[in-house]
């Protein structure tokens, strides 16, 4: 079993080098092939969607290294404020700082978006699931129940990484005033 992961992330890692390098829309399974140096009988084998499922995995499998990364990055956090505000800083910089996805946002925006919305159900999720225990942790507002916050915040934190606002993401006073202002008021008692 230990092999069919093995290969299966050497397709994903040969996936995402040629999205870097040709883009979403040019990216053949023939290319993946060639520079995973597997046959595409192989390919399909752990792909048997195609073309279309590769992609859908490379971006799931680039989401989850990303996610990987942040809960690295906030795995020291002194309280659930700090952690927020360090989450944003990071995912805002990381995202910034994403040479591929950037370049295929100003590519071809209109292809990444689509699957950008279909991961996002299950990256709320995966937030969702990382959230609850360190809500439950603290004290809420009265009516707040743990899974509901972590939902809320879930969907702000996206919802910021993703388009800032008013907010400049890489001030880390802004992104603590933002932290306590917007996504914990409603959320967290006023002790």
């Amino acid at each position: 079993m230990a092999v069919d992961l093995t290969v299966r992330e050497r397709i994903l890692e040969a996936g995402f080098a040629c999205v870097a390098r040709y883009g979403l829309a040019k990216t053949t399974v023939e290319d993946v092939a060639r520079a995973s140096r597997l046959s595409r009988a192989t390919l399909y084998r752990y792909f048997p969607g195609g073309r279309d499922q590769l992609l859908r995995d490379v971006i799931a499998w680039e989401t989850g290294r990303f996610f990987g990364r942040l809960a690295e990055a906030v795995a020291g956090a002194p309280d659930f404020p700090s952690l927020l505000e360090e989450a944003l800083l990071f995912a805002h910089r990381a995202v910034e700082e994403h040479e591929v996805l950037q370049k295929v946002l100003q590519t071809e925006p209109e292809r990444l978006l689509p699957q950008l919305t279909v991961e996002s159900e299950r990256v709320l999720v995966f937030i969702r699931r990382f959230l609850v225990p360190y809500l439950e942790r603290e004290e809420l507002r009265p009516g707040v129940e743990p899974e509901e916050a972590a939902d809320y915040v879930a969907r702000m934190l996206l919802s910021f990484i993703g388009n800032q606002g008013r907010w400049d993401l890489s001030d880390p006073a802004q992104v603590a005033e933002l932290v306590r202002t917007e996504l914990l008021a409603g959320v967290l008692s006023d002790r």
